[in-house]
């Protein structure tokens, strides 16, 4: 029996609602990653506190909704999303990390893993961090970069090396230019630092600059060294001045840094010096045209003309 043209229509209707309200493994969807649950409310980040020559052991989650399967690749990283090498970084908690993986047919710890991960389903990822017996007390971190399907997410970690806490800091290279300061910080301690800054600068006539303390946008491990400027737009056109930087944290961290300056208009000394040469060559070729061939100023021959000194 064939339907009327209204059933068709309200067939149709209902085949769109249908679609739309039933689960569709969108793109969108995506995979996430975060520290495996350890409360109900979940943890924003992994913490764990050991002694140098320590292995800590805990687990990130990789969770798919979407109505594929996903591959995330897991590898450690520095707070800045590097891998852990020489120097610096390898003193952050991120050059630590390893997952399980086989070399020579036996279980050992590597620096990146691959996880396949079914629609619909958490993987659970354990991971070590493997402290170096000679890692100095304090504070480190680092991430668990986490990439796949053309996106890439995070998960800090934060770690505490047993030992006396030291907390601090210097400022060094400070320069001054027209429009900003620029400068670095280093931390000198055991800490993870979040500076605070205060500027203040003076010139011939008396203050020009004094910022109170503010909290910085950056966090600092130890070990670290990261450069940073600080805006200045009314700098002087004409002046000498001296700039003090003073840099506080948290534990009684505190550096301090001078730099002076001189600030010079170039362009109008330069014009002004273009116009005395000019003036200066006026008066130069009025002076020539002034004497005879024979170099006596010409007032002098003719007042010796009219007196018969000169026949």
């Amino acid at each position: 029996m064939p339907y009327a043209p209204s059933a068709v229509r309200v067939l149709c209707l209902a085949g769109l609602l249908l679609a739309a309200a039933a689960p569709r493994a969108a793109a969108g969807d995506g995979w996430s990653v975060a520290p495996s649950a350890g409360t109900p409310q979940g943890r924003p980040y992994v913490y764990a506190e050991g002694e140098p020559g320590t292995v800590l052991q805990d687990s990130v989650s990789v969770r798919n909704p979407g109505g594929g399967p996903v591959t995330v690749r897991l590898r450690g990283a520095t707070t800045d999303g590097t891998d852990g090498t020489g120097g610096a970084r390898a003193r952050e908690a991120g050059a630590w990390i390893g997952f399980a993986g086989t070399r020579g047919g036996r279980q050992v710890p590597v620096g990146a893993v691959s996880v396949r991960v079914p629609a619909h389903t958490r993987a659970e990822v354990p991971f070590t961090v493997s402290v170096p017996a000679d890692a100095a007390p304090g504070d480190r971190t680092g991430t668990i970069r986490a990439t796949g399907g053309g996106r890439s997410s995070a998960v800090r970690i934060r770690l505490r090396v047993g030992g006396p806490a030291l907390s601090a800091l210097t400022v060094e290279h400070v320069a001054v230019r027209p429009g900003r300061i620029s400068y670095e910080l280093v931390n000198r301690g055991t800490t993870v630092l979040t500076p605070r800054l205060a500027v203040h600068a003076d010139g011939l006539l008396g203050a020009l600059l004094d910022r109170p303390p503010r909290t910085l946008p950056v966090e600092l491990p130890p070990g670290r060294r990261i450069t940073l400027s600080e805006p200045w737009t009314g700098t002087p056109a004409l002046d000498a001045v001296e700039v003090r930087l003073t840099v506080t944290a948290r534990g009684g961290a505190r550096g301090t840094a001078s730099a002076s300056a001189r600030f010079v208009p170039w362009r109008a000394v330069g014009a002004a010096a273009g116009a005395l040469a000019v003036v200066a060559a006026l008066v130069a070729v009025r002076r020539r045209r002034g004497r005879t061939a024979d170099g006596a100023p010409q007032e002098a021959r003719r007042e010796a003309e009219l007196t018969g000194a000169v026949t």
